[in-house]
């Protein structure tokens, strides 16, 4: 099943829905039961939103080796986590934009783990049931803050720097799944999330024994190797195997 947020045309406020075949059915909030309803909308006619409006987004750093390699860093004995604000949302489609402040904006295409409903202190044998689903998310990063400051929070938390859609995919394997990035079409990032340091019933089990993760919110499990700049007037692209492709623009600020 694919679950889209989405605005229709002539309606003010989003909605929840499934995709089938070139219809949109709206559905109830997806984080309890799922309730289909009759109302139904043309593909053509909706705006894709971020697939949930998360309280929070916890990103995990490092969690590819050659990932941690090619910025040189050790291999971390646990998972990393930070967080990104839910003010760096931004929808598929809409325009990622540079930072006056930062001369390097670089990509990072990455699986995210939408959480089901309310999770804490989860053992990794019950993470499942936790789960809604699975999207592509892009940790949209200003590599040379980063560096200088020595710690992540103001280099991962611009305005638009969380993409993420295009909608959530609810039944798949995450542990053998081929993720991509392109840039202007060129591919740029090329892996397998069987290549994690720690997978994701391990994530959600050790991040929910530090926080209470709540109904919609986002995990960011990582990104592979070869991470790279964005310049205005590109588009990225992160493609991920049975979810699909999540696409924006870039442009300055």
């Amino acid at each position: 099943m694919q679950i889209v947020r989405f605005l229709h045309t002539e309606e003010k406020i989003p909605l929840f829905g499934v995709i089938k075949d070139d219809i949109i059915q709206r559905i109830s909030n997806p984080f309890g039961e799922i309730k289909e309803g009759r109302e139904i909308f043309p593909r053509e006619k909706i705006k894709l939103l971020s697939p949930t409006l998360p309280s929070k987004i916890v990103a995990v750093g490092l969690n590819y080796r050659h990932h941690a390699q090619e910025l040189e860093e050790q291999i971390p004995e646990n998972p990393i986590i930070f967080l990104k604000p839910s003010t760096a949302i931004l929808d598929p489609g809409d325009f990622i934009l540079l930072p006056s402040s930062s001369h390097q904006v670089d990509y990072e295409g990455e699986l995210a783990v939408v959480i089901k409903k309310k999770a804490h202190k989860v053992k990794t044998s019950q993470v499942e049931e936790y789960i809604l689903g699975y999207t592509c998310f892009n940790d949209v990063t200003a590599r040379d803050l980063q560096k200088k400051d020595g710690q992540w929070t103001r280099a991962k938390s611009f305005n638009t720097f969380a993409p993420f859609g295009p909608w959530i995919e609810t039944e798949l394997d995450p542990g053998n799944l081929n993720i991509r990035t392109y840039v202007n079409g060129n591919k740029k990032q090329d892996s397998n999330t069987r290549e994690l340091l720690f997978p994701v019933p391990l994530l959600v089990s050790f991040i929910s024994e530090v926080m209470t993760l709540l109904p919609g919110d986002i995990i960011a499990t990582g990104t592979p190797q070869g991470v790279g700049p964005l310049q205005p007037g590109d588009t990225v692209e992160v493609e991920i195997e049975s979810i699909g492709t999540l696409h924006n623009p870039v442009k300055g600020e």
